[in-house]
C-alpha cells in the first residue's frame, strides 16, 4: 500500500476547529492519520510542510473552463492545471460553454472529460434554463441527479422576475443553489465600466450599481416564500452587501461571494497603460474604494461567506480590442490566494483561520460537497490538501500561470503567500520544493460527482 506524509506543518481545519502542529497520513486516496511525530520511515514519500499551514484542499466553486466551445481560451485539463498551481483542489464550472451545460448529457459530457483530462475534481454547475435564454426551464432534475452541484445562468442574469420564481421553485426541489449573476441588462446596455468620473472622462459607457442591487433585492423579495437556496455571484457593490445583510437577518437562505480583484482594484485601474486597459475590464466592472470597504465590512461580520475567483480566460486577441469591443474578464486561479492574503489577512479584515474557512468548507457547503468530505481534514476522509506557505515572496507574472489564457491587470504586483504543496485524492499534483508545478496531463483517474448527494 503506498503512503504518503505531509510532515512537519501547522494543521489547521475549519470544519473541526484544528490548529495544531501536526502530521497528516494519506493512503489509498484517504488520509488515515493526523498527529504530531507520525514515522517518516514507513512513508513511501514524504512533503515536506516545515513553517507552512496544512489545510484542506481549496475548493472554488465559480470557474469558467470554457470547455466545450472555447478551448483557445482554456480546456479542463489546462484550467485545472492552473487551478493546481493555485492550491485548489475542486472548481466548480460555469454553464455558458458551447454548447451550454443546460441537460443531463451535457453534464456527463464534463465530467467524462474532467476524469480523463483533469488535474483536480471539476464538478459542472448546470444551467436554469434552456440555452441560457431565459426562456424555458433546462432539465434541472436531471442535471442534478447526474451530478450538477449548482445552478445558475452566469455570464447571464435569470431577467424576467416570472421565469426566476419558476427557477427558485425548480432549484429548491433538488437542495441545491441557484447561483446568480446579478446584472440587470436593462441597466446595462452599453456599459464596460463603472458608471462614474472616470467612465465620464473617457467617454466610456457606465455600468451602474443599481444594476447589479436591484436583482439581488427582486430576487429575495421572489424567494421569501419559496425558500430556494440562493447565492450572489461576484459582489461588486456596497449596496448589494447591505440587502444580502438584511435578507439574512429576516432568516432567508441567502449566500454571497467576492472575488480578488473587486477588493483590491478600482476603476481607476482602466487608466492604467495610458488609459483604457482592456485588462481590468471587468464583468461586474470595479467600482470605488467605498464599495471595497463595504466589501470588506461584509467578510468581517459574515454576510459575504465565500471566496471565489470567478476565473475568466480569454486570448489576448480578445482583450487587445478596443475598450468598448474587448471582452471582460480575467483569470484568477494561480492568484487568487496571494491576493486574498494581502486584501483580507494582511489588511486585519480576517485572521487565517476565516480565510481558509471562506475557501474549503464554506464553498463546499454551498455545493453540497462537505457531505463527501471536501472542505475539511478528518480520519477517514478524502486526501485533498494543500499545504501553503504563508512566507513565500513572488511576483505575478505572465510566465508563473499554467493556464492558457494571460488576461490579469496583476501582472507585476509583488505579493506573499503561495500553496507550496497540493495532493488531489492522495495524489501529489504539485510540490514546489522539489520543483514539481503541474502539467496539462493527468495521472488519477477522478469521477468526482459519484455519491455527491
Amino acid at each position: 500500500m503506498s503512503t504518503l506524509l505531509i510532515a512537519g506543518g501547522r494543521v489547521m481545519d475549519p470544519a473541526s476547529g484544528m490548529d495544531r502542529d501536526a502530521d497528516v497520513a494519506i493512503a489509498e486516496g484517504r488520509i488515515v492519520a493526523i498527529a504530531p511525530g507520525l514515522s517518516r520511515k514507513e512513508a513511501d514519500r514524504v512533503v515536506d510542510a516545515s513553517g507552512c499551514f496544512v489545510v484542506p484542499g481549496l475548493i472554488d466553486p465559480h470557474v469558467h473552463l470554457r470547455e466545450p466551445g472555447n478551448e483557445r481560451a482554456e480546456t479542463i485539463a489546462t484550467g485545472t492545471a492552473a487551478a493546481v498551481a493555485g492550491g485548489f483542489t475542486t472548481v466548480c464550472c460555469m454553464p455558458n460553454t458551447s454548447p451550454a451545460i443546460d441537460n443531463d448529457s451535457m453534464v456527463e459530457v464534463v465530467l467524462d472529460r474532467a476524469a480523463k483530462t483533469g488535474l483536480c475534481r471539476v464538478y459542472p454547475v448546470g444551467a436554469v434554463t434552456k440555452g441560457r435564454r431565459g426562456e424555458e426551464l433546462a432539465e434541472i432534475q436531471l442535471m442534478a441527479r447526474t451530478g450538477a452541484v449548482g445552478f445558475s445562468d452566469d455570464g447571464d442574469c435569470v431577467e424576467s422576475a416570472g421565469m426566476m420564481s419558476r427557477v427558485l421553485s425548480a432549484v429548491k426541489v433538488t437542495g441545491r443553489a441557484m447561483m446568480q449573476h446579478c446584472q440587470d441588462p436593462t441597466l446595462t446596455r452599453g456599459g464596460v465600466m463603472h458608471a462614474g468620473e472616470i467612465a465620464v472622462r473617457l467617454g466610456l459607457g457606465g455600468w451602474p450599481r443599481i444594476a447589479e442591487e436591484v436583482v439581488i433585492e427582486r430576487d429575495v423579495r421572489l424567494n421569501r416564500t419559496i425558500g430556494c437556496r440562493y447565492h450572489a455571484q461576484h459582489l461588486s457593490s456596497g449596496g448589494s452587501v447591505r440587502i444580502i445583510r438584511h435578507a439574512q437577518r429576516e432568516g432567508q437562505p441567502v449566500t454571497a461571494e467576492v472575488t480578488p480583484h473587486h477588493l483590491l482594484m478600482t476603476h481607476e485601474a482602466v487608466l492604467g497603460n495610458g488609459g483604457y486597459d482592456t485588462s481590468a475590464k471587468m464583468n461586474p466592472p470595479l467600482r470605488e474604494a467605498t464599495d471595497i470597504a463595504a466589501l470588506k465590512e461584509g467578510v468581517a461580520d459574515g454576510t459575504i461567506g465565500i471566496l471565489a475567483t470567478d476565473h475568466a480566460p480569454h486570448p489576448m486577441g480578445d482583450k487587445e480590442l478596443e475598450f468598448d469591443a474587448a471582452a471582460f474578464g480575467i483569470v484568477g486561479l494561480e492568484t487568487a490566494l496571494a491576493l486574498y492574503i494581502e486584501a483580507l489577512v494582511s489588511d486585519g479584515v480576517i485572521g487565517w483561520m476565516r480565510l481558509i474557512e471562506m475557501m474549503t468548507v464554506a464553498p463546499a457547503r454551498l455545493c453540497g460537497l462537505e457531505a463527501i468530505g471536501l472542505g475539511q481534514l478528518k480520519v477517514g476522509g478524502p486526501a485533498d490538501v494543500t499545504v501553503i506557505d504563508p512566507g513565500q515572496a513572488w511576483t505575478i507574472t505572465r510566465d508563473t500561470l499554467a493556464g492558457r489564457s494571460r488576461n490579469s491587470p496583476f501582472f507585476g504586483r509583488k505579493v506573499k503567500g503561495r500553496a507550496s504543496a497540493v495532493v488531489v485524492g492522495g495524489a501529489v499534483r504539485l510540490d514546489r520544493r522539489r520543483h514539481e508545478v503541474p502539467v496539462s496531463q493527468p495521472q488519477l483517474k477522478l469521477r468526482p460527482h459519484v455519491a455527491v448527494p
